[in-house]
C-alpha cells in the first residue's frame, strides 16, 4: 500500500539519521559541499524544443555545489564513491531553475517505497544473505549498485561527468513536449596532479584541489541533452535508454571561483524547474522535492 508521501519523506530522513548519524545545520545528504559562482553560456540549439529563458541565447548567472554523497560532512573525501554537481541558474525574471546530477547515471529504485524499504534493510547492517534477499526482491537496483562497486577512486569535481538521472520534458511554443535526460561532460578529463593530490590527502583534498584548479582559470562543462523517443521510460530513473539516442549540446557552463562563504539556505529541489521545462511522472522525482523539504526544516532548526 502506498504511503503518505510528507510521512515517507521524513520517514526516509528518519532512517538516513540512524544510518549516519545526525549532523545538526547540514544536509541529510551531500552534507560536505563547496560552492562556487558560475555562468551558463546556451548555444540556441535547444531552443526548437523549449521556450526556457535560460536555454536560449543570453547568458545567466548560476550557483554551482559540488558535493561529497555522504550525509556525515566528516566523511573522507575517498570513501564516498558517488559525488554531486548542484547548479541553479538565475532566471532573467529573477526565479531560478535547479538542475541536480550526481557521477551515476541511474538511480538505486525506481519508487520511494523501495527506497524507504531499502534504507530500513541497511539500517540492520544486514548480511551477505539480507543483500541477496534485497536484491531478488529489488533487481532494478542492480544496475546503480553495480556501477558504484566498479567506480575508480574519486580524482576531482573538475574532471567528471555528472547525470541528473531522472527524465524532463522540454516544451516548445507550440506546446509539444520531447522527453530528455541532461548530462555535464567536463572539457577536462584528466588531472595528474588531482590524482598525485588524493593518494597522498585522502580526507579532505577534493576542495583543496578545486582551490589550486582555479588559479589557472575557469572549470568547464558542456551541458547536452539525450533526446528520448516514444519507447524510452520516462518514469523510471533506474533504467537507461539506448545509447543510439541522438545527444545535443545545448551550451556551456564556465565555472569562475570557488565561493568562501555561502548561506547554507539553498534548496536544490530538483523540481523547480522553469517555463518551458517539465517533471515527468517519475515518482522519486516527485519524492526527493518532498525530502529535501524536511532536511531543509531540520537544517533549519539547528537539527
Amino acid at each position: 500500500m502506498e504511503q503518505n508521501k510528507p510521512e515517507l519523506a521524513k520517514k526516509a530522513i528518519d532512517l538516513i539519521e540512524h544510518i549516519a548519524g545526525t549532523h545538526p545545520g547540514y544536509r541529510r545528504a551531500h552534507a560536505k559541499g563547496i560552492y562556487c559562482e558560475a555562468v551558463f553560456t546556451p548555444n540556441g540549439h535547444a531552443s526548437p524544443y523549449t521556450t526556457a529563458a535560460h536555454l536560449q541565447k543570453e547568458k545567466v548567472k548560476a550557483i554551482v555545489r559540488f558535493s561529497d554523497s555522504s550525509p556525515n560532512p566528516n566523511m573522507v573525501d575517498m570513501f564516498s564513491p558517488v559525488k554531486g554537481m548542484s547548479v541553479q541558474f538565475q532566471l532573467p525574471d529573477g526565479k531560478a531553475a535547479n538542475l541536480v546530477g550526481v557521477t551515476v547515471p541511474v538511480f538505486i529504485t525506481k519508487t520511494p517505497e523501495a527506497f524507504v524499504e531499502i534504507l530500513s534493510v541497511m539500517e540492520k547492517k544486514p548480511g551477505p544473505r539480507d543483500l541477496l534477499r534485497m536484491f531478488i526482491q529489488y533487481p532494478e537496483s542492480r544496475a546503480a549498485f553495480r556501477i558504484i562497486k566498479n567506480t575508480r577512486p574519486f580524482i576531482s569535481y573538475s574532471t567528471s561527468r555528472y547525470y541528473p538521472i531522472h527524465t524532463f520534458y522540454f516544451v516548445n511554443e507550440a506546446g509539444e513536449k520531447q522527453p530528455v535526460k541532461y548530462e555535464w561532460e567536463p572539457d577536462d578529463t584528466w588531472n595528474c596532479a588531482a590524482k598525485r593530490e588524493a593518494a597522498v590527502h585522502p580526507a579532505d583534498y577534493l576542495e583543496a584541489e578545486l582551490t589550486r584548479r582555479f588559479l589557472k582559470g575557469p572549470i568547464d562543462f558542456n551541458l547536452t541533452v539525450i533526446l528520448g523517443e516514444e519507447s524510452d521510460p520516462v518514469d523510471d530513473s533506474t533504467a537507461a535508454w539506448p545509447k543510439e539516442r541522438q545527444k545535443i549540446t545545448i551550451g556551456h557552463l564556465s565555472i569562475m571561483r570557488k565561493l568562501d562563504y555561502m548561506e547554507e539556505n539553498i534548496v536544490f529541489d530538483p523540481t523547480v524547474v522553469p517555463q518551458g521545462i517539465m517533471c515527468t511522472d517519475d515518482p522519486v522525482l516527485r519524492f526527493r522535492s518532498e525530502a529535501y523539504a524536511v532536511s531543509f526544516e531540520r537544517r533549519l532548526k539547528g537539527q
